[in-house]
Parts: structure tokens; C-alpha cells; sequence
């Protein structure tokens, strides 16, 4: 990636969750992410594109590059896109992709991307 993205992450906790457990879950995926802690919501923010490392490799092992791409491209406003993961798969370290933030029961992990160019970021992450 030669032009900047910014990554996001953000994650609710219910009050009937354990703040550490949904922060296992979400350093999971984003190991490398410095994560900050409220009482309601997790939330990460960095430039490095490698973050998205396990998402890349989730997307080519269960061949659902078509998913993502149909997703992203929904959620472009030109600036930016983003998507769901499952909070609960993240917890036992697996990337499953929610198409809507009821797909995961407890709330999903939202991922902002922004860039000056998210069209190559789209095809970069699925890709």
C-alpha cells in the first residue's frame, strides 16, 4: 500500500460482558493494535496496513473474497468503508465476517477503513 489508510476498530461491551474477554477478543485479530478501554466500547486506531494480515488470510482460506468485496463496496462513500466481524468467533480466534450488526448476537467488531484511494484498499484487503 503506497497511500495512507487508516484503520479503526470498534467494539461494544455489554454490561452482561467481561471487558477483558471482549478485549482478548478483539487483540485476536488485531494483535499489533494499541486498543483503548472505556466502560462501554473498545476502540483502536492505526495506519498500519498489516493489521488486516488475518482478515487477508481468512478471506483466501475460506474463499469468500466475492463477500467482502460485495461488502466494502456497499459501505464506500468514496472516503471510506467498513464492516462487521463476530465478536464471539473473534474471542476463540476466528475472522467471521456478520453482513449486519445483528448477525452477532452480542454486538459485532465494526473495522472503519479510510483512505485517499479506497477502491485499491478494497482490492488490496481481498486480494
Amino acid at each position: 500500500m503506497n497511500q495512507k489508510t487508516t484503520i479503526q476498530i470498534f467494539c461494544s461491551i455489554n454490561p452482561s460482558e467481561d471487558p477483558d474477554k471482549v478485549k482478548t477478543a478483539v487483540n485476536n485479530i488485531f494483535p499489533d493494535v494499541e486498543l483503548e478501554t472505556s466502560d462501554t466500547e473498545i476502540s483502536g486506531k492505526t495506519n498500519n496496513f498489516s493489521v488486516l494480515s488475518q482478515i487477508s488470510k481468512s478471506i483466501h482460506e475460506k474463499n469468500v473474497k466475492n463477500t467482502y468485496q460485495r461488502i466494502l463496496k456497499k459501505n464506500n462513500d468514496g472516503e471510506s468503508t467498513w464492516f462487521y466481524l463476530n465478536k464471539q468467533a473473534a474471542f476463540v480466534n476466528t475472522v467471521a465476517l456478520c453482513s449486519e450488526a445483528n448477525e452477532s448476537s452480542l454486538g459485532p467488531i465494526k473495522i472503519i477503513l479510510r483512505s485517499n484511494n479506497i477502491e485499491q484498499v478494497i482490492d488490496s484487503v481481498t486480494n
